[in-house]
């Protein structure tokens, strides 16, 4: 018998398997209710992955009265191949641990070695790499499956997600809006059934964003706690990559799968001695009740919340959620501006200093192939550079204005470069200081501050994805409801470096206590 959960859509032992089960199950289901089936022999990953097939037949592109979700640039095409095979394994006895046979996602800027990795741009459109993407590599090795790769916010360097190649990704939830970015095509797709669970990158909240926007669970990692190897960068100093998914329990397993030590991401030396056995140890109910000594303590982080109308109900439902934690135990503090954190962390941003210098290093790599047309557009003629890219012209015409700004920015006067990494560092001594100060656990706060917004208009208000970006500390956001018109917000916790852990222990007490995600209604199950 397969037990029932938040997120286990109601299986009931003894149930034949019909095809209509198997549309309900990756609607209302997470990796984690799903590898309960798998385990009990009701369903192969065959199915699965058929069923996640079919619905990017049904709802990617125009179908009723709705334009269509547009979420996949590229499906892969031995996904049902690589579903039989670990079927087998199965049967055989070998199954390589909790995410065998779990089919996901990948944003379009990791590497896949079987498929083109594009960045999203028509420019990179053959863009072939050596190898898989650490993190891919690792997803791969534990068994999980690759349904397609999602469309992102051209080279991640936006937050509505449209881009050249893969056109404009629409939020399930209301497709005349975005989805959030830049992982856009992630979040909308998990949350629309196209997969599992899935991957995103994290400069300045493109995981959270989505998340956010989509009734979803994203965590911005630490900086360390997960190799950036075969990740298309924006800036080595603030970029991540990490798991975007139904549940926060769906996080932990896909952490234990790709968190830990690489040698071909220098940063990763930071994690040697803090990754624990499993992250899923931290899944407690009473995790915000503390021990019987102290409660969980989370500040409300103030700065954060937007008094503007378009603000007013995500601050409200945020507000609500701090208060839910406080009834299932967490002691809330409510803190005082801190202007002087906001002022370090505002004048620390370095993505624009780092572009250039950061993305030729990535095109440059050994064994990456490409049209040897694109690589003579600008010197030097045997190798891409981000010259070449803005010379083509490929590219969505607001990311080509914003990388022609970038050109020169790496190799120019470095001066007010390292001045902004200074106030980077003062940023860290202020947060550290300021969990010390108030004894926290974690801070909370909007992780967008209003909803997302019209197909065609800015999603503005973002200031709350730099706190983490911008220090390397990691963050954590957890659907917190709806607003009354029916889009999701998400409430974010932020804590110390490699406190993982504990955020996720916060996020599952909180997630349970609460059940706040629900599947768009424009997607419904297949019949």
């Amino acid at each position: 018998m397969v037990a029932v959960g938040a997120a286990t859509g109601g299986v009931a032992a003894g149930d034949r398997t019909t095809p209509a089960d198997v549309g309900r199950w990756v609607v209302n289901m997470d990796a984690t209710g799903l590898r309960g089936l798998l385990a009990s022999g009701r369903v192969t990953s065959v199915k699965l992955v058929r069923a996640y097939q079919a619905r990017i037949d049904a709802y990617e592109e125009a179908y009723a009265d709705q334009p269509g979700v547009n979420a996949v640039i590229r499906r892969d095409p031995m996904a049902i191949a690589d579903a039989a095979r670990l079927d087998a394994e199965r049967r055989r006895g070998h199954v390589r641990g909790p995410l065998h046979g779990i089919p996901l996602l990948i944003k379009d800027n990791y590497d896949t070695e079987d498929l083109p990795t594009t960045s999203g741009s028509l420019a990179l459109r053959h863009w072939r790499t050596a190898a898989d993407a650490e993190q891919v590599a690792r997803l791969r090795a534990a068994g999980a499956i690759i349904v397609a790769k999602t469309n992102l916010h051209e080279f991640a360097a936006g937050v509505e997600t449209i881009s050249s190649l893969g056109g404009q990704t629409r939020n399930p939830y209301d497709q005349t809006r975005n989805p959030g970015g830049s992982s856009g095509g992630t979040g909308a797709g998990v949350a629309s059934g196209f997969g599992a669970a899935g991957l995103g990158s994290d400069t300045c909240g493109s995981i959270r964003s989505p998340a956010a926007h989509n009734s979803l669970v994203g965590l911005r990692p630490s900086l360390g706690l997960s190799s950036r190897d075969g990740i298309a960068p924006l800036s080595a100093t603030q970029d991540v990559g990490g798991p975007i998914a139904k549940s926060v329990g769906d996080i932990a397993l896909i952490l234990d799968a790709t968190a830990g030590y690489d040698p071909d991401d220098p940063s990763t030396k930071a994690s040697i001695g803090r990754i624990p056995r499993t992250y899923t140890a931290a899944l407690n109910g009473t995790a915000l009740n503390g021990t019987a000594l102290t409660h969980a303590r989370i500040g409300v982080f103030t700065d954060y919340f937007g008094t503007t109308k378009p603000a007013q109900a995500t601050s409200a439902l945020v507000r609500t959620a701090t208060a839910d934690m406080a009834a299932r135990g967490a002691t809330i503090v409510e803190l005082p501006a801190q202007p002087e954190l906001m002022s370090a962390v505002d004048g620390s941003s370095v993505f624009a200093d780092e572009t250039e210098r950061d993305l030729n290093r990535y095109l440059a790599a050994p064994g990456s192939r490409f049209p040897r047309s694109l690589a003579r557009l600008e010197p030097p003629t045997d190798i891409v550079t981000l010259a070449d890219i803005v010379t083509s012209g490929q590219v969505t015409p607001t990311v080509l204005k914003r990388l022609k700004e970038r050109l020169g920015t790496s190799t120019g006067p470095q001066k007010a470069y390292h001045q902004r990494l200074a106030r980077r560092r003062e940023a860290q001594r202020l947060l550290h200081l300021l969990l010390k100060r108030y004894d926290l656990d974690a801070l909370a706060y909007p992780a967008v501050s209003q909803p997302a917004a019209l197909i065609g208009q800015p999603q503005v208000n973002l200031k709350s994805c730099a706190l983490a970006a911008n220090t390397g500390f990691p963050a954590l956001t957890v659907p917190a409801g709806f607003t009354p018109d029916g889009m999701p917000v998400g409430v974010e916790l932020l804590g110390r470096p490699f406190s993982e852990p504990k955020l996720l222990g916060l996020g599952f007490a909180y997630e349970q206590a609460t059940h706040h995600r629900r599947p768009p209604v424009s997607t419904p199950p297949l019949k």
